[in-house]
């Protein structure tokens, strides 16, 4: 019994790239279909995303996505081809939908740039945040 406790205290995160939390909106197109669709993007990496949408879709589709993002005072935005890796029921705001995990299979050298600068630009803004928000060690010999 024990040794499975030691066991589980072991969780190896399996990603190749850490996640950051975002809340960013997005229009995508299914493959072959004019009609575009919007969604928010919740969390995301280098290789992947994680996705509300109110649209049903199956696992394995690939959907082409326009991701938009604040640049200062403006707004830009950068395209992935996302494969749908798994899905799942979702509720939000009240109403049901679904949580996509996608796989980035494709982006432009220009639009990774972009990407990696705003998690890098969030992990910057957790850091600071944190720095900010924890308390500086009181130390009893220091009160003179």
């Amino acid at each position: 019994m024990e040794d499975s406790m030691e066991n589980s205290n072991e969780f190896k995160e399996r990603r190749k790239y850490p996640r950051s939390a975002v809340d960013l909106p997005f229009e995508y197109r299914m493959k072959n279909l004019p009609d575009a669709h919007g969604g928010l993007v919740v969390n995301a990496s280098e290789g992947g995303l994680l996705i509300h949408s109110v649209k049903d879709m199956p696992v394995g589709l690939e959907l082409k996505m326009v991701i938009l993002f604040p640049d200062e005072y403006e707004l830009a935005d950068f395209e992935v081809l996302a494969e749908i890796i798994w899905k799942d029921l979702h509720s939000y705001n009240n109403s049901e939908g679904y949580q996509y995990g996608l796989k980035i299979i494709r982006i432009l050298e220009g639009d990774r740039w972009k990407l990696t600068q705003l998690l890098n630009s969030l992990g910057r803004a957790r850091s600071s945040i944190s720095s900010i928000c924890s308390p500086t060690p009181l130390h009893l010999n220091d009160a003179t």
